[in-house]
């Protein structure tokens, strides 16, 4: 069948990869966004769908109930893909207000509003909730992966802001019918990525000649997907998905912070050819870890895979690899992203943290 698909936070990261994905897939497909556009949120980012007349783009907040009505109603929303978050979880700990407006608030609107403008019976529609393996809370070092019974223990805001919306969409899914369906991912990359996150902040201070801060002794462990393993996954559960249950995405790859890192200052000196006899290996900086860091993340994803089909199929080292050229090939959009909000965001987090090191700015 044909869908119409509302996907809040579209403009993001996460969300312009599955819009352009989908329409690539699915071009007799309706996909409308709506995002607003705040520091991560990108225009650029949909560039290639933007001529496309299956694509439309609404800037809004996922708090204004009138917007998202309206787009429910007006355009026959099959389903619904909820990115819209704050995700970052540093921005958590320095301003934690702003998740639970967006996180919580936000998703209870959407409930509210999707409660309001479909009736029984339901069909095929779907409300999918993108969520997180922060929700879990952190790993031992030999522990099992998650699996989607474990527990939810979050450790930071961000985490928190993230379990409190799940928690509310599946309660509208047992009081009210509502046809939900929850996704939890682990830690995603690729093009597009704000440079906030691990990967791009890495890849961009090595380009720059920058200290590329890791914390504490970088020997976190996070469970890495590439972004469009990540909409395949998403694409099973919204064809295939049991309203009601939670399905699990994960990349199979743990790899500590600081081996993440040098293997992208590795091929940093390989595009580079060491034209300037400077390894950006000696940009490392070790710096004062952030509170309640969780230790390891990894998925289980059996569920996932036996149930939907869905296993992913990018290994790390390639998937790495293509993201470090876009950045390479997109240095116009790297600046242009990096606003001067941007730059007091990194100085109030790594300022100080940095302080004695040459180029922090």
């Amino acid at each position: 069948m044909m869908y119409r698909l509302l996907v809040t936070g579209g403009a993001g990261f996460v969300g312009s990869n599955f819009t352009r994905s989908w329409l690539r897939d699915y071009p007799r497909d309706k996909v409308i966004v709506l995002d607003a556009l705040t520091y991560a949120g990108n225009m650029e980012n949909l560039a290639s769908v933007l001529q496309n007349p299956n694509f439309s783009f609404v800037r809004g907040d996922i708090r204004n109930v009138d917007i998202i009505k309206r787009i429910l109603i007006e355009e026959s929303i099959d389903i619904v893909v909820n990115f819209a978050s704050e995700s970052h979880v540093d921005r958590s700990i320095l301003r934690p207000q702003a998740f639970i407006e967006s996180n919580i608030i936000g998703v209870f609107t959407l409930l509210e509003s999707i409660r309001q403008c479909w009736s029984r019976p339901f069909g095929e529609r779907r409300l999918i909730q993108a969520s997180t393996a922060e929700v879990y809370g952190s790993l031992k070092p030999n522990s099992p992966p998650f699996t989607e019974a474990s527990p939810y223990k979050p450790n930071s805001p961000y985490a928190a802001s993230k379990a409190a919306g799940d928690h509310l969409a599946f309660s509208y899914c047992r009081t009210y019918g509502l046809p939900v369906i929850l996704t939890n991912c682990s830690s995603s990359y690729g093009p597009y990525q704000f440079p906030e996150k691990l990967i791009p902040l890495a890849i961009i201070n090595a380009l720059e000649q920058k200290p590329i801060p890791v914390y504490g002794n970088g020997k976190n462990i996070r469970d890495w997907i590439y972004v469009e393993d990540y909409y395949r996954g998403l694409k099973k559960v919204i064809e295939h998905g049991a309203v009601g249950e939670t399905y699990n995405m994960g990349g199979n790859c743990q790899k500590n912070n600081i081996d993440v890192v040098k293997m992208i200052c590795d091929y940093i000196d390989e595009f580079k050819s060491l034209r300037d006899d400077k390894s950006s290996h000696n940009l490392i900086t070790f710096v004062e870890d952030r509170p309640g860091h969780d230790f390891r993340h990894c998925m289980n994803t059996a569920k996932t895979k036996w149930d939907l089909g869905w296993m992913p199929i990018e290994i790390f080292e390639t998937g790495l690899y293509k993201t470090i050229k876009w950045y390479l090939q997109n240095q116009d959009w790297l600046q242009r992203v990096r606003s001067g909000n941007y730059r007091i965001y990194y100085q109030e987090q790594y300022g100080k943290r940095l302080i004695g090191k040459d180029n922090i700015e």
